[in-house]
């Protein structure tokens, strides 16, 4: 199994316009073609305006063709248009999880 995490800083004033629209346009496309969802989180301490995502994947190939699945769906590429402005910068970690870990 891996973990993805997506990391997004939104532009300083934006956060709660970025999580709405991701609730409201977002959240259901991507548990129609994503892994497994398993959660959303804001930033309360430290470098503020951080939205992560984590989701669960049995293979790096799965994420790959779920992932360009959704990028050809122009909903999602709607989606996009309405959130690309309010993004920072955007960073992806692919995490593996050791033996001992809960989440394997």
């Amino acid at each position: 199994m891996f973990i993805e995490e997506r990391d997004y800083r939104i532009k300083p004033g934006c956060l709660p316009k970025f999580v709405k629209t991701y609730e409201k346009h977002g959240l259901h496309l991507q548990k129609k073609y994503l892994g497994t969802f398993l959660g959303y989180f804001t930033t309360e301490i430290g470098e503020l305006n951080h939205v992560v995502a984590l989701w669960a994947w049995d293979s790096l190939d799965e994420r790959d063709r779920a992932r360009s699945a959704m990028l050809a769906d122009p909903e999602w590429q709607a989606y996009l248009d309405m959130v690309v402005e309010l993004i920072d910068i955007q960073q992806t970690r692919i995490l593996k999880p050791v033996g001992f870990s809960p989440i394997r």
